[in-house]
């Protein structure tokens, strides 16, 4: 039977998913992704994907630690942790490297009866080519993926303090990945939105924005690294 405790700890779930959306290293990983290739529609598959890889790993996790009951030690908490700063370094170089290297320009087109925009690039190969977000699902999936080990102790800290069987745990953390997912694709669609309309001020407004993308993530992530090794909470 389907009783009150179960609605109110998969409602608890949702909410907290989508809480867990708005986290200051996610909105700064999922910017530099979006900084690249920005459009109302690619923000979604890229909120998607994040969302499916992050729940993923939860998933993964969680369903050790409901079978056997063990946790997640607070120093392999802090690597994972560590681990997503540097990754924000890392997202942050590239595209600090990308807008050095390559020369964008916008093209406006019509695709199966629908107008819209494309940034191409010509790189060190002068390759013109389009390139669609289902193409490069895999980049914010394996990006969720990281973020998901990093959020993996506090979450399953909740469910196994909360959860009264294992199926209502999984359920948990299913639920807790849609909210995360609804959150993260409201977040992308409303993050494209400075990005895009930076192209009728041109290039240079367009690679500007970039810049500040770039080095918000690359000082995220040194912030991040510099309070966990102090033992200081990232938030």
């Amino acid at each position: 039977m389907f009783t009150s405790h179960v609605f109110t700890i998969l409602s608890l779930g949702f909410v907290l998913g989508l809480r867990h959306a708005f986290d200051a290293d996610h909105l700064a990983a999922v910017s530099t992704v979006l900084a690249e290739r920005p459009s109302l529609r690619a923000s979604s598959v890229v909120g998607l994907f994040w969302g499916l890889g992050h729940t993923l790993v939860l998933l993964l996790v969680g369903m050790v630690v409901l079978t056997w009951n063990v946790a997640i030690p607070e120093s392999l908490a802090a690597i994972f942790e560590f681990a997503v700063g540097i990754m924000l370094i890392v997202l942050g170089a590239g595209l600090a490297l990308r807008i050095r290297r390559d020369r964008w320009h916008v093209h406006a087109h019509e695709h199966e009866g629908t107008a819209h925009v494309h940034l191409h690039h010509h790189g060190t190969h002068g390759a013109h080519r389009h390139v669609h977000w289902l193409q490069e699902a895999r980049r914010p999936l394996l990006i969720g993926m990281v973020h998901g080990l990093a959020g993996s102790a506090a979450l399953l800290l909740i469910v196994v303090s909360t959860a009264a069987t294992f199926f209502e745990g999984v359920g948990y953390i299913l639920i807790f990945g849609l909210g995360l997912i609804a959150g993260m694709m409201g977040i992308g669609a409303a993050m494209s939105f400075p990005v895009i309309f930076s192209f009728s001020f041109g290039r240079r407004a367009y690679l500007t924005v970039q810049g500040l993308v770039s080095a918000g993530s690359i000082g995220f992530g040194l912030l991040m690294m510099w309070r966990i090794s102090r033992g200081e909470p990232v938030f």
